[in-house]
């Protein structure tokens, strides 16, 4: 059980994409380079992103910018404009049901209402987290070395 990838490197995308804004156009090609990810992972990325609202992209010659105030923005947006159907499934029952012991005919119904609770709670964690709050903390990691050494970060 696990979130997919795809969650990290959206985020890791919108950060770039914040960063980088007013002085670099952001195309897939860039954010594959930052990401190590193939471009075509990057557009249908950044396409669903777009389908939910996070951000625009020009045609033909590219450039992605957030469409929203990165406080508006929640992980939980992310997550679902790449997985719509991802926190349903986040725990799975097996398939049993049709057998002839009680525990096979019952434990979907067992299980549902504990799951359901924990996905409840894996949502509203996701809705807490911000990209605001996520640059903040890209910011203070990224000071830390400039503190350190004198040099100023780079994106």
């Amino acid at each position: 059980m696990q979130i997919s990838m795809k969650c990290s490197v959206a985020v890791h995308c919108l950060i770039f994409i914040h960063e980088a804004r007013g002085r670099v156009k952001v195309t897939s090609t860039l954010l594959s380079q930052s990401t190590g990810c193939n471009p075509v992972v990057i557009r249908n990325t950044l396409s669903a992103l777009k389908k939910a609202g996070i951000l625009t992209v020009a045609r033909g010659t590219g450039g992605a910018e957030l469409s929203r105030l990165p406080a508006e923005i929640t992980l939980y947006d992310i997550y679902h404009a790449l997985e719509p159907e991802g926190l349903d499934s986040l725990i799975g029952i097996h398939a049993c049901q049709g057998r002839a012991c009680p525990v096979a005919q019952n434990i979907r119904r067992v299980l549902e209402p504990p799951y359901q609770a924990i996905e409840e709670a894996v949502r509203r964690a996701m809705e807490g987290v911000t990209l605001e709050s996520m640059l903040g903390t890209f910011h203070a990691l990224v000071e830390e070395p400039a503190e350190k050494t004198g040099t100023a970060p780079r994106v």
